[in-house]
């Protein structure tokens, strides 16, 4: 990553002084000026030569702001001090970019060209009033500062993967949050700059180039043939400047909306934050209240899940015989869904499903129920009421959208394959997944649990009837995934 971004800041130094520099001081040079093809060679020379006293003085600066960051990707266990210390670089190397872009420019680049102009024009090599000179330096400076805003922002986007992953790495080491004193500027002072800049430079620049070209030419025609060049180099600039403006406020509102369009869609999701101006405070927000609706949704399911195993034992509780039923048909169900490849949330709504199946005993007789006997017909007519009386008893609770699958499973838990079920005689896919899954779960655990009035059949007996009755009372497909879970469970 360290190399990366030292990249990077190199391709933004190339694309920053090609535009400021050899663009726009450039075209201001040659195309304002009537020069011979001997004053264009030396003063390219100039231009090299102070260019290269201009990025050696960079180079130096450079590698004292670096430093801190360096250090830490050489320290493969860092110190809390070391990283806060390399975060704090990073957070300001924006700023340490326009000191590194306008100390140098105007003592490195500007300063010697200046000089080595005058002696030239003093020697008689170049053929140029001294007033120039003067405008050259003042040029100078606005292409410092044209330079710096570009930089600026090129850099702001560069370092903040950075940040990110200094972010995350102080948290893996420490487990806390980074706690970093720097602030960078205001989104309105950063606003107020760029426009000040974007809007007076262009100005600036035609009111200098147009002192320099009406002082050395005396043709109208060739004057307005320059201003047209120059008009097009000016909208470049402040079309230049406005996107990078806009850029830099556009990423951190694209983030927060596809964070809060994540949110509508059900996905909790944290954005990375490596801002250090109010959008900072807006994603610090945004990510609070995400842990916060997280924190709050898990509590909420944990207390759903807490109630319906309630429902289910207080449900066992009416028959101490056939306690934990329900649980245990939930456990069968579940481990065959997932046997079948079914999706972990339809796992989870199974899981509630099953353990609510038969919630509408509630509504059955003790004398009934509970009865050890036989059951006559009208007694077993009573009992297959229990799906119908659980999807009244449900539907009196209101569930919301996401919890009404786990209707089809209580309703539907006792169909047959054949059609010979109850309560709505339904037949092959037309029962409901989670009916034909928690049917055999269900039977399953009938045939194997203890009864007063009978023992629990062999676990080897009850896989033979299931197999029997496999596409007539049950799934076929999903009697065979059963049966061979049990099976390895038993070999196990």
């Amino acid at each position: 990553m360290f190399e990366r971004f030292q990249r990077t800041l190199v391709m933004n130094y190339i694309i920053g002084s090609g535009l400021a520099v050899f663009g726009v001081g450039g075209v201001f040079i040659f195309q304002t000026l009537d020069l011979s093809i001997r004053e264009i060679l030396l003063l390219l020379g100039i231009m090299l030569g102070s260019g290269i006293v201009m990025i050696f003085s960079e180079l130096l600066l450079y590698r004292r702001h670096i430093r801190p960051i360096r250090q830490l990707f050489m320290t493969e266990s860092p110190s809390i001090d070391e990283l806060t210390s390399a975060f704090e670089q990073a957070s300001r190397f924006p700023i340490l970019t326009v000191q590194r872009i306008l100390c140098p420019h105007l003592f490195g680049l500007s300063i010697p060209s200046i000089g080595l102009t005058a002696v030239f024009i003093q020697m008689g090599w170049i053929d140029l009033p001294y007033r120039l000179i003067g405008l050259a330096a003042i040029g100078a400076v606005m292409i410092a500062v044209l330079h710096a805003l570009i930089e600026y922002f090129l850099t702001v986007r560069s370092v903040e993967p950075l940040l990110v992953y200094m972010k995350e790495r102080h948290f893996e080491l420490y487990h806390q949050p980074i706690h970093a004193t720097y602030r960078s500027f205001s989104v309105r002072t950063k606003l107020l700059i760029s426009m000040l800049i974007t809007g007076v430079f262009p100005i600036m620049l035609f009111m200098l180039a147009s002192s320099v070209q009406l002082s050395t030419s005396n043709r109208t025609d060739t004057y307005w043939n320059w201003a047209f060049v120059i008009l097009v180099i000016i909208v470049g600039i402040a079309v230049l400047c406005s996107f990078l403006l806009y850029d830099n406020i556009k990423r951190p509102i694209g983030l927060l909306t596809s964070g809060i369009e994540q949110m509508e869609s059900g996905q909790l999701q944290k954005i990375e934050n490596p801002y250090l101006d109010e959008f900072a405070q807006l994603i610090g927000g945004f990510n609070q209240m995400v842990e916060t609706v997280t924190a709050r949704e898990q509590e909420n399911a944990q207390l759903l899940d807490s109630l319906f195993i309630l429902f289910a034992a207080t449900l066992d509780a009416r028959d101490p015989y056939t306690a934990g039923h329900s649980e245990r048909v939930a456990m069968y169900s579940v481990e065959l869904a997932r046997a079948i490849g079914l999706p972990q949330a339809q796992v989870d709504l199974l899981n509630k499903s099953a353990l609510l199946h038969d919630i509408g005993k509630i509504g059955i007789r003790d004398d009934v129920l509970l009865k050890e006997g036989k059951l006559t017909d009208e007694e077993f007519s009573k009992i297959q009421e229990h799906p119908t009386i659980g999807i009244h008893i449900l539907s009196q609770i209101h569930l919301p959208a996401s919890l009404q699958p786990i209707l089809a499973g209580v309703r539907s838990h006792h169909e047959r394959i054949d059609g010979k079920g109850y309560p709505d005689r339904l037949s092959e896919v037309d029962i409901p997944l989670f009916g034909r899954i928690m049917a055999i779960a269900d039977a399953y655990d009938a045939m194997t649990s203890d009864r007063p009035y009978r023992s629990g059949m062999p676990v080897e007996k009850a896989l033979s009837i299931l197999e029997n009755g496999r596409g007539t009372q049950w799934d076929a497909e999903f009697v065979d995934v059963f049966v061979r879970l049990r099976r390895q469970a038993i070999s196990a």
